[in-house]
Order: structure tokens, then C-alpha cells, then sequence
């Protein structure tokens, strides 16, 4: 049953998602600032359960999305039957949707990660039964952040992030480090209405 409950779900999801009505979880940030259509935002620490995966950037999207959905749904040590709500049966600890989906280069691979809700610490969330799946404790963060509608092929996100690099340029922000691209809408969702971002960590120039 637990296998099933990721294709009972996707009608539910699909009634409120297909037009860009958001009900999941998003990680907690502060604007610290305004350049343009770029966003300087705080993000406290979270919890990020992450497989590495080979393949084209889009391919491997989509391949990392199944071993972290089952996670979160049941695939878990906590995977004791908790009972039956409606509209969809469970068992296990349903560990809950957030948003967004996290992907990030990792040499020839990608990194592809799935926030966990704050109401669990590394202590309380339940460990992953898949030994390919990785649980880290992200820093506090100060990261600059574009976000772009339509679908989010490999070339949109390229132009998002030049775009953002442009747009730091000259801004009291200087890019730290290599960033990547968050996904908040699954696939059915209108492309006009999909939120997509891309980001870079960035500190205050000089210091």
C-alpha cells in the first residue's frame, strides 16, 4: 500500500496544483533585500534529504524525485501502519510535501533534494530505508534569488541564471559559491503558472 499512496495522492494534488494554488510546505525566509527581480534572502537552518543521480540535468530531475517521494511517503523507519484518513490510506509516518525540489550540480552528476517540514530536527526525522538517500543539515543562508514562470527545461534555467548573475552585477551583493534551481510545481501545472527559481549564495561586497 505504501507504494500506492504517491499515485492515490496525485489527483488530490493535482485539483489545487494545476493552476498554481499552492498547500505545501515551503522553507522559512527573510527578504533582506530588493535588486530588480532579484530577491537577497535569509533562510535559517534546514533539513534537506538528497540522492545524487547521473544523467541530463532534466532526466535526472525526474530520476531523483522517485526514491525521495517514496521517502516521504512511507519508506522510512517509522514505517509502522498509523491508521487511515481520508481521501487516501497510509501507512507509516507520512513525513509530508514540501516545496520546493532542490537541484544542484555535483561534477558529472546532480544533487536532488526535497526540503523536510521544520517541525522535524535530525534527531526526530525518521531515517530513509533507502541507502541512497542522504539527509543534511543546510547552515543559516544568505542566498540571491530569481524565480521565472514556464517550463523549467535546462535552457530556461540557464537563462534565469545568467540572468541573476547580470543583475547581481553592480548590486552591493557578490556572489560566494555556486548555487542551483528550486521547482515548486509538479508537472501538471499550466506553464504560465509554475514557479521556478534559481539562486546563488551572496554576501554583502566587502566583506
Amino acid at each position: 500500500m505504501r507504494r500506492l499512496v504517491p499515485l492515490l495522492l496525485a489527483p488530490l494534488l493535482a485539483a489545487c496544483s494545476v493552476v498554481g494554488m499552492r498547500s505545501t510546505e515551503e522553507p522559512a525566509f527573510t527578504v533582506m533585500a530588493r535588486e530588480g527581480e532579484t530577491e537577497i534572502r535569509r533562510y535559517a537552518p534546514r533539513l534537506l534529504a538528497e540522492v545524487v543521480v547521473r544523467g541530463d540535468e532534466a532526466a535526472a530531475r525526474n530520476q531523483g524525485f522517485r526514491p525521495l517521494a517514496a521517502f516521504i511517503f512511507g519508506e522510512n523507519a517509522a514505517a509502522e501502519r498509523i491508521g487511515m484518513t481520508a481521501p487516501v490510506a497510509q501507512s507509516g509516518e507520512r513525513i509530508g510535501m514540501t516545496a520546493p525540489v532542490a537541484q544542484v550540480a555535483e561534477g558529472d552528476a546532480w544533487r536532488i533534494g526535497f526540503f523536510m517540514p521544520a517541525r522535524y530536527s535530525r534527531a526526530t526525522l525518521p531515517l530513509p530505508r533507502d541507502p541512497a538517500i542522504t539527509i543534511r543539515e543546510l547552515p543559516e543562508a544568505l542566498v540571491a534569488v530569481r524565480r521565472f514562470a514556464g517550463l523549467p527545461s535546462p535552457e530556461a534555467v540557464a537563462a534565469a541564471r545568467a540572468a541573476l548573475e547580470a543583475e547581481l552585477a553592480g548590486t552591493p551583493w557578490r556572489a560566494t559559491g555556486p548555487g542551483g534551481a528550486w521547482f515548486y510545481d509538479p508537472p501538471w501545472t499550466i506553464p504560465a503558472l509554475r514557479r521556478s527559481e534559481v539562486w546563488v549564495p551572496v554576501a554583502a561586497t566587502g566583506s
